[in-house]
């Protein structure tokens, strides 16, 4: 590999002439620049992120840290975050956590403040405690997809409002005349998204549908989980005409059950979910869902960031900003009661 001290010695310069070159600082002369940049050319010469990161405390990085990036919507999150971190001139490095705290922890001791300049997390199985560790080592960060814009996690975020996800999947299923809808939640009843399914439940009791506990299970956040709870509810509630998931990936475990067992989608069984990831959009039946704004939040995230990066992470008080609000996608996977 081409190092600095060789590219200096083929320009006739110093190495330092040549990092100020490529790092467009101090004042160099243009022959000089030109030279230098030929040197750069003719010897291949790329720069080692991780010598200068350690050697200036700072990187042109940031990290995005995700649970599971064998779950669709974190790929597709984090493709929109990386166009905005590019047209910043920065890079985006994925951590994926496996959903083990010991390594997102380990990600956060070893990457944060080193090898990225600020770390994005989502829903990474962390404790706030070690977040605020990360946080006095002056290391900015911002939790992405907050899910509770109305209170404020203590951190600096980026919020969706994900109560009103559940309120407009529960009522677009009572617009087209279901009152027997059962509920998968991708998460434990106080888990990650729990806003979903009270908003889900709020609007049913207003609209006086009883939903009682054996109409809900709580479950991961895949597929096949989706598919197991789809069966046990059915199985346990056959009068069901349909079923909220509060996310994308068990809805559709929810429609692979129910073909599997002779019914139809969606004259014997109406099926919604949350987000809209692509696979939303691809499967047959397509799934009707609550789009979340996904790109425009990672933007959101991005640009935080970089704010709290340029003033070294100084806030009085923990920023939140709010993504737009989520919006009912129909598809073919809903469908009106029969008979009404």
């Amino acid at each position: 590999m081409t190092t600095l001290a060789e590219v200096a010695a083929r320009a006739g310069v110093t190495p330092a002439t040549v990092s100020n070159v490529l790092r467009k600082r101090g004042k160099v002369g243009e022959a000089t620049r030109q030279r230098v940049l030929d040197a750069v050319d003719a010897l291949g010469y790329r720069p080692h992120l991780t010598a200068r990161a350690l050697a200036e405390g700072s990187a042109p990085t940031l990290a995005l840290m995700v649970s599971s990036i064998a779950n669709p919507f974190y790929p597709e999150f984090a493709l929109a975050a990386e166009r905005t971190a590019r047209k910043n001139g920065r890079f985006l490095i994925v951590c994926n956590t496996n959903e083990d705290p010991a390594i997102a922890r380990a990600y956060l001791d070893q990457i944060a403040g080193t090898l990225s300049e600020g770390v994005l997390v989502m829903n990474a199985r962390l404790d706030f405690d070690d977040l605020d560790k990360t946080l006095a080592r002056g290391t900015p960060i911002v939790l992405c997809m907050w899910e509770r814009p109305d209170v404020s996690p203590g951190l600096p975020c980026v919020a969706v409002d994900f109560f009103a996800a559940g309120t407009l999947a529960a009522r677009h299923l009572l617009e087209l005349g279901h009152t027997r809808i059962g509920a998968i939640v991708a998460s434990q009843r106080d888990g990650v998204q729990a806003a979903r399914y009270e908003g889900f439940c709020h609007t049913l009791r207003a609209a006086g549908v009883a939903h009682a506990e054996q109409d809900v299970r709580f479950t991961r956040d895949e597929v096949q989980h989706g598919y197991d709870a789809a069966c046990e509810l059915l199985s346990a509630c056959p009068d069901l005409t349909a079923i909220f998931a509060t996310n994308d990936l068990p809805a559709l475990g929810a429609m692979h059950a129910a073909a599997d067992r002779g019914m139809r989608i969606p004259e014997d069984l109406s099926v919604i979910g949350i987000t809209d990831i692509q696979l939303a959009r691809e499967s047959r039946p397509g799934l009707s869902t609550i789009a979340v704004p996904t790109d425009a939040a990672a933007a959101m995230a991005v640009e935080l960031l970089e704010a709290l990066i340029e003033n070294g992470g100084r806030e009085k008080e923990a920023p939140m900003r709010v993504a737009p609000d989520p919006v009912l996608v129909q598809r073919a996977s809903t469908g009106r009661v029969r008979g009404v």
